[in-house]
């Protein structure tokens, strides 16, 4: 059976240009596409990649909501704009997946409006999974951004998918669960992830205790559990990190001529470095604890990003991870706090 993938072509930056450039990367005999948007600009699009291996559908909308514009509102006053509507055919059972690079905020909202949250979940998640120093291995890092405020029990459920994401995507047989804190004793941090610590340690996931922002990229943790405010900000912070080292290393590499022969040597695997720090190479941050596949793609992602993304919604329905999250969801039960 195919799997149908909807995407929003106009929501991001670079939309839709790269956006369909994206879908025509990531093409497949697995699936298809829904592409929901201005029908005119993406049919040109469409023409210019010619596409022929995944089918394709055009779901036309000249509605869009921009990065800038506040969530709920925004649903509200336009109810047919490619996100919400890209989202909606999940909910009508027309698509298995959905991905947006558009507003983070609408987009959750459009996810819970419509697809609601798995039973036993009370608020969903971002969960990417970001590369490591041991090379191969990645840490999953949920929230990034789909929840500012976090309750502590919120955090637990957190942990529980988060661990079962490793488990069935990242094939980790027993992933190890870190609450990210200012420390790593026990009573460190506020009353929120005190309490979080308290719950993560009595679920039934490997949690092995706090982990400091410093060793969020050591590997020494499978999954790490943060609120949406914190996770976001540790995100990005990463991302402008990365830029900065390469640009100093660039500045301080063109200095001379010894510098630049250096570098002539080492540029093979800088480039290898910069590749896994790219977070384009690791597409969307699928968002966790609802009932469908909703996968949020960086707003200004480029077809590299979208047609990964793509590749990670793919991977995700045909691993059937929604149904196991519903599953434990079930047999956690009374046990998980509420």
């Amino acid at each position: 059976m195919m799997i149908r993938i909807a995407i929003d072509a106009m929501g991001g930056d670079q939309a839709p240009d790269e956006i369909i450039k994206g879908a025509y990367l990531a093409q497949s005999s697995d699936w298809g596409y829904s592409l929901v948007g201005a029908k005119d600009q993406i049919s040109d699009l469409l023409k210019k990649y010619r596409f022929d291996i995944s089918p394709v559908s055009v779901i036309e909308t000249d509605e869009v909501i921009g990065s800038d514009e506040v969530p709920i509102q925004s649903l509200r006053r336009k109810k047919k704009a490619s996100l919400p509507v890209a989202v909606r055919l999940v909910q009508q059972g027309d698509a298995d997946a959905v991905l947006t690079a558009g507003n983070t905020g609408a987009f959750m909202a459009a996810a819970v409006l419509f697809l609601k949250t798995i039973p036993g979940i009370h608020r969903p998640a971002l969960s990417p999974a970001l590369p490591t120093v041991c090379k191969g291995k990645m840490v999953v890092l949920l929230d990034v951004g789909a929840n500012m405020d976090a309750e502590s029990s919120h955090l637990q459920q957190y942990g529980v998918m988060g661990s079962l994401y490793a488990q069935k995507v990242l094939g980790i047989v027993k992933p190890k669960v870190s609450l990210l804190n200012v420390g790593s004793e026990s009573g460190k941090g506020s009353k929120v992830v005190q309490e979080a610590f308290e719950l993560l340690e009595k679920s039934e996931i490997h949690f092995v205790g706090n982990i400091e922002a410093r060793d969020l990229f050591s590997g020494i943790a499978d999954v790490v559990v943060c609120d949406g405010f914190v996770g976001n900000a540790l995100l990005k912070s990463g991302e402008g990190l990365a830029e900065a080292v390469f640009s100093m290393m660039k500045q301080e590499f063109t200095t001379g001529l010894r510098e630049k022969l250096g570098v002539a040597l080492l540029r093979p695997a800088l480039r290898k470095v910069r590749n896994r720090l790219d977070y384009t190479e690791y597409g969307g941050a699928p968002l966790l604890g609802v009932n469908g596949i909703c996968i949020k793609t960086h707003g200004s992602s480029d077809a590299v990003a979208i047609s990964n993304g793509i590749r990670i919604a793919g991977t995700l329905v045909r691993e059937r991870l929604l149904e196991d999250i519903q599953e434990q969801m079930k047999m956690l039960g009374g046990r998980i706090h509420d």
